[in-house]
């Protein structure tokens, strides 16, 4: 992971870029290119960037919908977004548009996730083909709070102990579809009184990124997980080690958000997190996501 210098790539939009790493584990800053006008050139230093630094920071963009869409183009084609707590669209006239957010409007939800923490988490890993890339837009914002959190698990599957390795080598999670990462329930499902029951989609613990060759923990979200075929005693006391060792504060970058701000991340190597908020302000972000491929 490259830490401590500053890259500067040609032509056109490209020639003025900078990639600006953040320090950390994962993360880097992109200053020079606009979203809104983003050429061939531009895009490949976004995909070299995210390949090395895995989530990207880009200030001052002001993407409408319509922008937000085309970006998303770039990377692929969409993956429908999870189901909403209202069961249909945030936005009609956009249903590839996730709604993230605490406002309620006559009172109906105007967005999903509230305004509480959102715990560490694989975005759409409930599903057989998880998505591969998120980019999240802001479009309101509160004064203070709701600051999110990535670790890098490239580096939490190369630091695991060796043993934890051998001892989980060839074994899935399944990964739980009933609640979101803020732990609201999805319409339609009902409460998990047994773990090996849970509905999802089911994923090696160890998979291989497709585009970087690269091996990398994949647990999804700690609720209602359960590592197939041991005991549950045996995989709660798996998990728990697991998730413990992948979210340590070496592995992990913060993104603490202004207006203008669009994250991108690579969904396939980390997990993330969201502070919770004062409920009484108004936060909103609009997301797209990306197909990905089942892992491996």
């Amino acid at each position: 992971m490259q830490t401590a210098q500053t890259s500067t790539v040609k032509p056109n939009q490209a020639s003025h870029s900078e990639v600006i790493p953040s320090g950390k584990a994962c993360g880097a800053e992109i200053r020079g290119i606009d979203l809104n006008n983003l050429d061939a050139q531009s895009f490949s230093v976004i995909q070299k960037a995210i390949d090395e630094h895995l989530v990207l920071l880009f200030r001052g963009q002001r993407l409408d919908n319509e922008h937000l869409i085309k970006l998303g183009k770039h990377f692929g084609e969409f993956e429908p977004p999870g189901m909403s707590i209202i069961g249909k669209p945030y936005i009609d006239a956009y249903p590839d548009i996730l709604v993230i957010s605490n406002i309620v409007e006559n009172g109906q939800p105007q967005g999903n996730l509230g305004a509480g923490e959102a715990s560490w988490h694989t975005d759409m890993s409930y599903r057989d083909t998880p998505i591969s890339y998120a980019i999240l837009n802001a479009v309101e914002l509160p004064p203070s709070g709701g600051d999110t959190y990535f670790s890098n698990q490239y580096l939490a599957y190369e630091t695991l102990p060796g043993n934890l390795k051998q001892e989980l080598a060839g074994k899935f999670i399944n990964h739980d579809e009933t609640y979101n990462s803020a732990g609201q329930i999805r319409k339609g499902f009902k409460v998990v009184t047994d773990v090996r029951e849970a509905p999802g989609a089911r994923h090696p613990i160890f998979r291989v990124h497709p585009r970087t060759g690269k091996k990398t923990l994949y647990l999804g979200r700690r609720f209602n997980a359960y590592v197939i075929g041991l005991p549950v005693e045996e995989s709660e006391r798996l998990l728990n080690q697991l998730w413990a060792h992948a979210s340590q504060p070496q592995f992990v970058w913060s993104q603490e958000w202004q207006m203008g701000d669009v994250l991108v991340w690579d969904n396939r190597c980390l997990v993330h997190r969201r502070d919770a908020f004062d409920p009484t302000t108004r936060r909103k972000l609009h997301r797209v996501q990306i197909r990905g491929e089942r892992p491996v």
